[in-house]
């Protein structure tokens, strides 16, 4: 099965989608007089009524949707860009943004019904195949998530007994165990200290963790100011038997309710992702340093965090099988790693009809 779906992420394809009476009665004659000959009905028809137009094009209803990010380059790559191109203007959306530091949060403040649309990365995707969450469109493939070892520290093993720092739930858990358990250790071989993803970095640098395991921009930020730190591992490290999603997500029932508004959503972040995928990525980081207050070159070397895909290779992807395949195999590893209860069906949480009728522009 594995073999099968990995085959799937070296060759996702793109393919292009393309959508695509009157009557008149005789009036009756005077009498005595001769009944006048007249037209055909069609041809009076054709006479009396203008000609018509060609029925406008149906005017969506405008919508104001509270959306979650992260403040890095991959949650705001494809809404920055479908805000300044004017593709969710297009959909008649408007979006207020808020910031989060990580995906449970966010799922949580969906839960609380302040956010309407949110984005997430690998870790937080057990929640939704917990059913907690409903994802409507894959954002890209990560290679963002990466454990750092202090000075000293060079390889996997060497966190036996030492302080290592992660954020519960989220892909900092997932790339931390991943590596103990290639390395053939455990969380219980290592002294494993949770703390929010913010806080990750600065216990870092004071020394006051001995290792941590976190993502992007941090972990950027954590090697650039540590010369003697050492990346251990990151998401490709596991490519051969796993897979880093990033995606957007809804609440179950709000998604049952509104899933006009998702394709709409989904529609201008894909238009978003063909701008900038390959091309506009300097541009691209201009955007999103000035949302997340960053200078744009630190926001720019975040380019190189994921596999930056187009909308209408997610959206080919979804009609095919790849986008399926690629959530079947990550959760699969979630079930083998113990993450979630049950082997649901990736339709029962993942949306792929809207990310193919997305694709349709």
């Amino acid at each position: 099965m594995k073999k099968k779906v990995l085959s799937l992420l070296l060759s996702a394809t793109m393919a292009v989608g393309m959508l695509a009476g009157c009557g008149s009665s005789k009036e009756a004659a005077a009498p005595n007089e001769e009944a006048k000959t007249e037209a055909p009905a069609e041809e009076k028809a054709a006479e009396e009524t203008p000609a018509a137009e060609a029925p406008a094009e149906a005017a969506v209803e405008p919508v104001t949707l509270n959306v979650a990010y992260m403040p890095n380059y991959g949650s705001l790559w494809s809404i920055e860009n479908a805000i300044a191109q004017g593709y969710l203007e297009e959909e008649g959306i408007t979006v207020q943004l808020t910031e989060f530091q990580d995906g449970p949060t966010i799922i949580a403040a969906m839960e609380s019904g302040s956010i309407d649309i949110g984005y997430i990365g690998q870790g937080a995707h057990k929640l939704a195949i917990n059913g907690q969450a409903t994802i409507f469109a894959l954002s890209h493939i990560s290679n963002g998530d990466a454990l750092i070892g202090g000075p000293g520290i060079t390889k996997v093993e060497d966190l036996a007994g030492k302080k290592v720092a992660y954020s519960s739930g989220s892909s900092s858990e997932d790339i931390l165990v991943n590596s103990l358990t290639k390395a053939g250790m455990t969380m219980d071989d290592i002294e494993a200290v949770d703390m929010d993803a913010s806080a990750i970095v600065t216990a870092m640098l004071s020394g006051g963790v001995d290792a941590c395991a976190t993502w992007s921009p941090n972990s950027l930020k954590v090697l650039e100011e540590m010369p003697d730190a050492t990346k251990l591992t990151d998401n490709m490290t596991f490519s051969d038997q796993t897979v880093s999603l990033a995606s957007w997500i809804a609440m179950p029932g709000y998604a049952a309710e509104n899933r006009d508004v998702l394709v709409r959503f989904c529609r201008a972040l894909f238009k978003a992702m063909d701008y900038a995928a390959t091309e506009n990525q300097e541009a691209t980081a201009e955007l999103v340093a000035k949302q997340v207050a960053q200078d744009k070159e630190t926001v720019y070397e975040q380019r190189g965090d994921a596999q930056w895909l187009t909308g209408r290779e997610v959206s080919a992807g979804a009609g095919d099988g790849t986008v399926k395949g690629y959530y079947e195999l990550q959760k699969q590893n979630f079930i083998t790693a113990g993450a979630v209860e049950g082997d649901p069906a990736v339709e029962d949480y993942v949306l792929l009809d809207v990310m193919v009728e997305a694709g349709n522009y």
